[in-house]
């Protein structure tokens, strides 16, 4: 679990003046290995999502390159119609120059003479357009192997866009149907300082300060205790879901002397509450959870006013579907 635990780091430092000095290097040690599980944990959620990002863009890049296979598909088509139509005509053109050639050499020998340069010049205009059908008939099997190849080209280009979508589809889906679940868990919290809602492929079930929190405080009050209880239990009964816990505040500088010294120890240490909370209520493997601070930086309203600042001060459980199954299906495409 990739949890920085402020706790501890209070606890060390207020400890550092009475303790040996072998324990409090060992403190120190751990709190290093906290800090870099926590940047290891929030690079990790970059990765996730950067990823998702280039999936849905070549999402998008392959969906053009079909509709370009579809437009060279049809111009194929075409000239190949045309190519057809050529040779035609020119098979009928053929078959009448061979009557011609019959009639003549059922002519009498009166007009043998003149005859024989006639045959001349049609043998030669029948072998000119010999070459002409030989050059047609290259022609044409080239280009109804191109048609093939588009053809299977464009095939391939589908199936793999269909598969993508229905893995996408499917993430969506899944999404839904936590949204759902959450919300027939937390029925009787909904507009009680807590919303659930799905954008981009995820499930933010939001939590206000006054569900949670007692003003500057980091303990979760009981009422809050019961809401995550609730969801931590939709969670233990869906493995495949990743789970970021953010802390939010308002922009109000902290001025406390203690443990709490300003916003971003609130936010992280609100944040740590909560995962505890939750890791505690049900079976959930530690390595689906993050708990990250956010301090004042995504307000979700950044006027200066106390209406606003309540919003903000704000406690996220952002859900995401496991990439797994998308990632190894673009990856074999390769």
């Amino acid at each position: 679990m990739k949890i920085v635990n402020k706790y501890v780091i209070v606890f060390s430092i207020a400890l550092s003046a009475c303790v040996p000095a072998r324990l409090l290097d060992e403190n120190k040690a751990k709190l290093a290995d906290c800090q870099t599980e926590s940047v290891d944990a929030k690079k990790g959620r970059q990765d996730a999502e950067s990823k998702l990002a280039d999936l849905k863009e070549q999402s998008v890049k392959d969906q053009k390159a079909l509709e370009g296979l579809k437009r060279d598909t049809a111009i194929t088509g075409s000239n190949y119609r045309n190519l057809t139509q050529k040779y035609d005509k020119l098979d009928v053109l053929n078959n009448q120059l061979m009557d011609r050639l019959n009639k003549m050499l059922a002519m009498g020998e009166k007009d043998n003479a003149k005859l024989s340069g006639d045959l001349q010049m049609t043998q030669e205009q029948l072998l000119k357009k010999q070459d002409e059908l030989k050059l047609l008939e290259a022609q044409l099997i080239i280009q109804k192997k191109q048609l093939d190849d588009t053809a299977a080209l464009l095939k391939t280009r589908e199936d793999r866009v269909n598969e993508l979508e229905g893995i996408l589809k499917q993430k969506d889906q899944a999404a839904a149907d936590l949204k759902k679940k959450l919300q027939d868990a937390l029925f009787n919290f909904e507009n009680k300082g807590l919303t659930i809602t799905q954008k981009n492929g995820k499930i933010y079930v939001s939590m206000d300060e006054s569900l949670l929190f007692a003003s500057g405080k980091t303990d979760v009050q009981p009422k809050g205790i019961d809401a995550l209880k609730n969801v931590a239990k939709v969670l233990e009964q869906n493995p495949d879901i990743n789970i970021m816990v953010e802390g939010h505040t308002d922009d109000v500088p902290m001025k406390g002397a203690g443990e709490i010294k300003d916003n971003w120890d609130l936010s992280v240490m609100r944040a740590t509450s909560v995962t505890k909370i939750m890791l505690n209520s049900a079976k959930i493997d530690g390595k689906r959870i993050t708990s990250a601070g956010r301090g004042d930086n995504f307000p979700l309203d950044p006027a200066k006013t106390p209406e606003a600042r309540k919003k903000n001060r704000r406690t996220e459980i952002i859900l995401t579907p496991k990439l797994d199954e998308l990632l190894k299906v673009l990856g074999d495409n390769q």
